[in-house]
């Protein structure tokens, strides 16, 4: 009989310290859920951190220089873990070790179920889109972080049928009104 292939190392979940996985999420409701995944490209080393809130589903996009778990960690807590506190309840990432430096990011991380990519299905189907802009073959030395800043903002300002036909930028500006409009004090009476 045929020798079959033997996978050496098993899931990199195994390897990643401090792994949460999903099924300890609490459960999701309201504004500041965050989803992320990197877009490969043919070139080795070429890739695109993707981050998503689930609510708005506004996206950013970074544009990364090396996949290293230290790097993804850092424009993550540049995107994510700088928004005020109610803004960044969890995030959700595959089991890739570029997300093992969850730790450094400042949001409570979980992780999907391995091979279960649809556990994290909003970035998933903003990743479908943003293909039709950023396929596979595309050299991201052609493309600079200005020009992902360009995409994601034409993504943002695209009305949305699952918002109610408004878009990211619209949703997400009513949730910092929110957020800004909570954390003020009324003004003092005399």
């Amino acid at each position: 009989p045929p020798r079959r292939a033997v996978r050496r190392g098993g899931s990199p979940a195994l390897h990643i310290k401090g792994r949460v996985p999903i099924s300890e999420r609490p459960e999701i409701t309201g504004p500041g859920h965050h989803e992320a995944d990197t877009l490969l490209f043919a070139s080795y080393g070429q890739a695109v951190l993707v981050t998503l809130e689930k609510q708005s589903r506004h996206i950013t996009l970074s544009k990364l220089k090396t996949r290293k778990a230290a790097v993804v960690a850092r424009h993550i807590r540049r995107r994510i873990g700088t928004l005020p506190a109610p803004l960044r309840q969890t995030l959700t990432v595959d089991n890739g070790t570029e997300f093992a430096g969850h730790a450094q990011t400042g949001v409570p991380t979980y992780f999907c179920d391995p091979h279960k990519p649809w556990q994290k299905g909003a970035v998933e189907n903003a990743n479908g889109r943003l293909r039709r802009f950023l396929p596979r073959k595309t050299n991201l030395d052609t493309v600079s972080q200005r020009d992902l800043d360009r995409l994601a903002a034409i993504y943002n300002n695209t009305p949305r049928k699952c918002l109610g036909f408004r878009t990211p930028n619209e949703v997400r500006h009513a949730q910092l009104l929110h957020f800004e409009w909570d954390s003020t004090s009324p003004l003092s009476r005399k």
